[in-house]
């Protein structure tokens, strides 16, 4: 039986996986939806939020486990994910993407914007008065990250983001072939994404390629919008 680490991406919290967990679990195996410091129930001061805390967590957590896991990021967690695999390379069985930013050594969420061209998250973010945070407005939550959920499933979510650390942006990864590079990676594509489109998805897969790579026809929150989908895919790497 296979641990699985699954890390929400921005604004989000570990309560996003609240449909793939019981599916995993009755599959026989664990399944362990963090939430990064500043979101869900971890709750601190917004100037403490960075990649390093986002990292520190998730590598506590795995570290407590008795085998290696099954690691999977959504969106923004790519970066997280990617900087746990290198430091824990032992303990990643698996390093997984969910339509998530995959950044190669050296690049930040920042860096591939560059050569994504327009993004609806990035272009519609609200800055916070201190700048230390972004929230998005409420018109474009829905089509830009649930478009294919249901209109319970967009409330429940929506009462429960919170605003986003933009350093988390801004701080590149840093990565190296003997660590990172021999762990086994897979990347979850979603067609119809509008967070981050397919087109850059596969970009990225392009330039960081994947040992399997699955394809859901669906929104950025399969979790939400296609979780049996999301859960056979995850279910082929235990």
């Amino acid at each position: 039986m296979s641990i699985y680490v699954l890390v929400h991406g921005a604004f989000h919290g570990g309560w996003c996986y609240e449909k793939v967990v019981p599916l995993l679990e009755a599959a026989g195996h664990t399944a362990i939806a963090v939430d990064l410091p500043g979101h869900g129930d971890n709750r601190v001061p917004m100037e403490e939020v960075t990649l390093d805390a986002y990292v520190d967590h998730v590598c506590g957590v795995i570290s407590a486990q008795t085998e290696p896991v099954i690691l999977v990021g959504h969106s923004l967690g790519g970066l997280t994910i990617t900087q746990v695999a290198e430091r824990l390379s032992d303990k990643v069985a698996w390093v997984v993407y969910l339509t998530a930013v995959m950044p190669a050594n050296g690049q930040s969420r920042a860096d591939l914007a560059k050569i994504e061209g327009d993004n609806a998250v990035a272009s519609n973010r609200i800055l916070s008065e201190d700048q230390l945070s972004a929230t998005m407005p409420d018109a474009v939550i829905k089509p830009t990250f649930y478009g294919e959920c249901s209109d319970e499933d967009v409330v429940r979510a929506k009462e429960r983001l919170v605003p986003q650390a933009v350093q988390i942006f801004q701080q590149p990864v840093r990565t190296s072939p003997e660590s990172f590079g021999s762990v086994k990676r897979a990347f979850i594509e979603c067609l119809r994404d509008q967070a981050i489109k397919i087109e850059m998805q596969r970009k990225m897969i392009e330039l960081l390629p994947c040992d399997r790579v699955f394809t859901i026809d669906t929104d950025h929150s399969p979790f939400y919008s296609a979780p049996d989908e999301l859960a056979r895919d995850l279910l082929e790497l235990a």
